[in-house]
């Protein structure tokens, strides 16, 4: 597995460099924004980890750049930054992932083989979902809505198949963050809930009729009520 890491504290580059390698993973280090814009403008990467406090080019803005040129890649954002508008931003950048420092690196592992499967398209189902005039193909991830194409990222897409999967059944957040992240899950995050307001933008904002519902101190569900 080839990743970019794009790092400009050295000892943190070192140590995540180190760690991965001994997981028999290639990484390319870039210590600013320029470098890696450099390195990903002449390899292609299985994944790619950006810290967003580069020098000469944040990693927002190298986030929204791979992201216009590769629809697929893993895109990883590691920052100090952990407020709920942080990661709102860096999700709106196109980021599969997002790791507030300090982490541990077997999580950070753990993301990695995570995003990187599910980039791949490894075991999805191959079908079709109707829930009122919403249709999810499951084959070609697309996902319409009174005949519409919605177009979603991948995590998007993946929170709604959980949801729809449930067939109106309540889902926990740790249950959401389990069957998308597939990591356990930390309470002190809001990345579900910001998934889920994500979705309803998308999904709910334009219809009268809502789908995706809030069970107040137990979960979401996705469902036609009357």
């Amino acid at each position: 597995m080839k990743l970019l890491l794009a790092e400009d504290e050295p000892k943190v580059a070192n140590a995540v460099k180190t760690g991965l390698e001994e997981q028999g993973m290639e990484v390319t280090v870039a210590f600013d924004g320029k470098m890696a814009e450099k390195y990903f403008d002449r390899d292609s990467f299985d994944c790619i980890i950006l810290d967003i406090n580069l020098p000469h080019k944040n990693g927002l803005d190298l986030c929204k750049q791979f992201r216009n040129r590769n629809k697929k890649v893993p895109i990883i954002l590691l920052t100090a930054l952990g407020e709920l508008e942080d990661k709102m931003e860096g999700f709106s950048a196109g980021a599969d992932d997002y790791l507030v420092k300090p982490f541990h690196l077997q999580e950070l592992l753990a993301r990695i083989h995570v995003i990187v499967k599910r980039s791949s398209g490894v075991d999805q189902p191959q079908n079709i979902m109707e829930i009122a005039d919403l249709v999810l193909d499951l084959d070609a991830k697309s996902v319409r809505r009174a005949g519409k194409l919605i177009k979603l990222t991948q995590k998007e897409f993946l929170l709604l198949e959980a949801l729809a999967k449930a067939r109106g059944r309540v889902l926990s957040k740790a249950d959401l963050a389990e069957k998308v992240w597939a990591l356990d899950f930390d309470t002190g995050t809001n990345t579900v809930e910001v998934y889920i307001n994500f979705l309803r933008n998308k999904i709910d904002k334009q219809h009268t009729t809502k789908l995706i519902h809030t069970r107040t101190g137990f979960g979401y569900y996705l469902k036609e009520e009357s």
